[in-house]
């Protein structure tokens, strides 16, 4: 009896002893997923190197993997700044960025985890990146050169946040907002603009009807001239008709012959012979 018992405690024994091995074999090994990193930690100390995409060795029941995604990860953050002639500027940016897989474990001992990778740096130099870029202009700039305002914004973000493993891959302005104050003289100005656009219009419009007068006057002026030189031309030639009649009157000779301008349709001059008109 007590030899059956002692059995059954042996393999009892022995089969708990089987699983608890076959337990640790299985804690033994992480895999890491593509578009992951780990950072494996043992009694709590994070170790150099990061597990990067695969099967990796971990000693068991004293280790931890702490899993970082490191796709492409965005954000929405606040800034606000003043410009160069110290107007109120905010916007507000979406960032998207990921973590260098080779630099979650400086990540992991200095930050943790991607919250706080989100409060205490990306926003913070968002914040410090838009005051550069913002402050070296006026705030009207800021709205005709937006695109220069971006770029100058980038660079500084990027370079900030490069030296914490942070990679920016792109950003976007997603709202751009002034003081109260200074969309009031933009709106005034606009106005003003405007109205002075149409007095320009107005005085174009009537420097065109005054020249159109003009031109109608020298048109009607050079008509009456040459009306006036037709009625002398066709005046001169009544005198010469006149002329030639009173001379075959008083002579009794033949009627002499005159050249006349005839009213046919080419114009053309024709001899009139007054000596074949029957009395």
């Amino acid at each position: 009896m007590n030899n059956s018992n002692s059995l059954n405690w042996q393999s009892l024994l022995g089969g708990l002893i089987a699983a608890f091995l076959v337990l640790i074999s299985f804690n033994s090994f992480i895999i890491i997923n593509p578009g992951q990193a780990g950072v494996l930690s043992i009694l709590g100390k994070a170790q150099d190197g990061s597990l990067l995409e695969g099967l990796h060795f971990r000693p068991p029941l004293v280790s931890n993997v702490d899993i970082y995604d490191i796709t492409v990860q965005k954000f929405e953050v606040p800034a606000q700044s003043a410009t160069k002639d110290l107007q109120d500027l905010s916007a507000s940016f979406a960032i998207n960025f990921s973590l260098d897989p080779l630099q979650v474990v400086n990540i992991r001992r200095t930050q943790g985890s991607l919250q706080n990778i989100v409060a205490k740096i990306i926003a913070p130099q968002t914040q410090e990146s838009f005051k550069i870029a913002a402050a070296r202009r006026t705030v009207e700039e800021a709205i005709t050169k937006r695109s220069e305002l971006k770029e100058d914004f980038d660079n500084a973000l990027n370079s900030r946040l490069e030296k914490y493993g942070i990679i920016v891959l792109d950003t976007s302005v997603v709202d751009l907002n002034f003081s109260p104050e200074f969309s009031k003289a933009v709106e005034d100005k606009q106005i003003a603009e405007q109205k002075a656009q149409r007095a320009v219009y107005i005085a174009q419009e009537a420097q065109q009807e005054a020249q159109a007068e003009i031109n109608r006057a020298q048109g009607k002026a050079e008509a009456q001239r040459l009306l006036a030189e037709t009625l002398k031309a066709q005046g001169g030639q009544l005198v010469l008709q006149k002329e030639a009649i009173q001379a075959w009157r008083e002579g009794g000779a033949q009627m002499p012959k005159v050249l006349v301008m005839g009213e046919n349709k080419s114009n053309v001059p024709f001899l009139f012979n007054f000596g074949e008109v029957t009395q």
